[in-house]
């Protein structure tokens, strides 16, 4: 396993991607101070796996990417890249598969740096014990620094012993014995530990039987609580089975009551527009019903008006009547008188015929008496002759209110069946009207009283 090339790029002053052929043989590189030849061992031993900024000369790891200069920037990472010849499979088992070896590290500001090996990431430990392996490393001898030679003869036994190790190709055995001796303390450490646990496992153990017991309880008390709960869901889900066909039942009844109910409403919508389309008609009517009735409410009023007229017509025929019994009374009473003073008279002529003349002042004062009474007959006669007129007048408004009564009685007969409330405010004029004819009929008995009353007066006076 041998090197063959260096690839630096960003890595402190090679800001451009550079590449250092190692062939076969020496290779020298040759330069003034400050020229990077110091660069390049460090590139190299920074792709080995060296992870102190001071083997790097700086302060800390980013400081190897290149920082900038008056005429280039600064660049935000750096990389180092170390191809092995692998052609002899020298190289360690687990990167022996192939004749070439790259290794690349990568360093990004603020990121921290990664490892590749042939593209595959891999730890800083890996590269470190390949190189190891190899006899080589970041800390290999061969890698010659500045004032290393002064340290190598003024370095302790110790030291030499290191190089004449890596000399004879054993120091990585000593890596990977260092490495065997820590994981050999670390599994004592765990035997250690593991006898502590043992002794708290053993003082456990009591506690854990105790839990198994408890356990098993809890699972045969666990499979019988399922069994139960089984049990429960299978009696659930029948109730649940019962409920549904019963309601499924249901809802048939109630979908054929609903398309039943639907049907009604159809056929009610149906004859709700047939109603609707009959109804302007008995709307007319009703207007025309409404007018008749209001002008037979008016004309009822008038019947009242009259009617109350009539009344009052009554009642004075009646005082009259009264006062015409009065009247005749009081004429009977003077016709007795005047009967008897005639009889006197009569006597007192036949006396006075018989005795001769003498009397002619009684026959003068007889005579202005009958002339009295004929001016009282007359007057009779005119009141009479009033009431005969008041009798006819009655009459005729008796035979208007019949006509109208015939007129509202046919308009009804005709709209009764389109409209209940105008028959029935029909029925309540007819009931007027009936008690308005009464109460004619009992004007017409009082008048005919009055006029037979009359009669008698007048047949008494005479």
């Amino acid at each position: 396993m041998r090197f063959s090339k260096l690839r630096l790029n960003g890595f402190k002053s090679f800001v451009d991607p550079t590449d250092l052929i190692i062939a076969d043989g020496l290779t020298g590189v040759v330069g003034p101070n400050g020229c990077g030849k110091s660069n390049l061992l460090e590139a190299l031993r920074w792709v080995m796996g060296e992870n102190r900024p001071t083997a790097m000369r700086g302060d800390g790891m980013e400081d190897v990417i290149f920082a900038g200069a008056a005429s280039r920037p600064a660049r935000n990472f750096a990389e180092v890249g170390l191809h092995l010849d692998n052609s002899d499979r020298m190289a360690p088992t687990g990167f022996n598969d192939s004749d070439t070896i790259d290794i690349v590290r990568r360093i990004t500001r603020d990121a921290g740096s990664a490892y590749k090996v042939n593209t595959r990431d891999v730890r800083a430990r890996d590269v470190q014990m390949l190189f190891a392996d190899a006899s080589t490393g970041a800390h290999s001898p061969a890698l010659v620094r500045q004032g290393q030679i002064a340290e190598l003869i003024n370095a302790k036994p110790k030291s030499r012993r290191r190089i004449l190790e890596e000399a004879a190709g054993i120091s990585g055995l000593y890596q990977r014995r260092h490495e065997a001796e820590l994981k050999l303390r670390g599994a004592e450490t765990n035997l250690a530990r593991v006898d502590d646990v043992i002794e708290q496992l053993a003082s456990q153990l009591a506690s854990l039987a105790r839990q198994a017991r408890q356990a098993a309880r809890y699972r045969e008390i666990g499979g019988q609580l399922r069994h139960a709960e089984g049990l429960l869901l299978y009696l659930r889900w029948r109730e649940a089975e019962d409920a549904r066909i019963a309601a499924e039942t249901e809802l048939a009844d109630r979908t054929r009551a609903a398309s039943e109910a639907e049907r009604l409403a159809r056929a009610a919508t149906g004859a709700r527009a047939k109603a609707e389309e009959t109804l302007p008609p008995l709307r007319e009517e009703e207007a025309v019903a409404a007018a008749v009735l209001q002008r037979i409410q008016v004309q009822i009023g008038a019947l009242d008006e009259e009617e109350r007229r009539a009344t009052a017509a009554i009642e004075t025929l009646q005082a009259r009547i009264a006062q015409l019994e009065a009247d005749r009374e009081r004429e009977t009473a003077l016709n007795e008188d005047a009967g008897s003073t005639l009889q006197a008279l009569d006597a007192e002529e036949t006396d006075l015929n018989d005795a001769g003349e003498g009397f002619e002042a009684a026959i003068e004062a007889a005579s202005v008496e009958a002339h009295d009474a004929a001016r009282i007959l007359q007057d009779r006669e005119g009141d009479l002759s009033q009431l005969t007129e008041d009798v006819a007048r009655l009459a005729a408004r008796h035979q208007s209110a019949e006509r109208l009564l015939e007129d509202a009685q046919t308009t009804l007969t005709r709209n009764e069946d389109g409209e209940a409330k105008a028959a029935a405010d029909a029925e309540a004029a007819t009931g007027d009207l009936t008690s308005a004819e009464a109460a004619f009929t009992t004007a017409e008995a009082a008048l005919a009283t009055a006029t037979t009353a009359a009669a008698a007066a007048e047949q008494a006076l005479v």
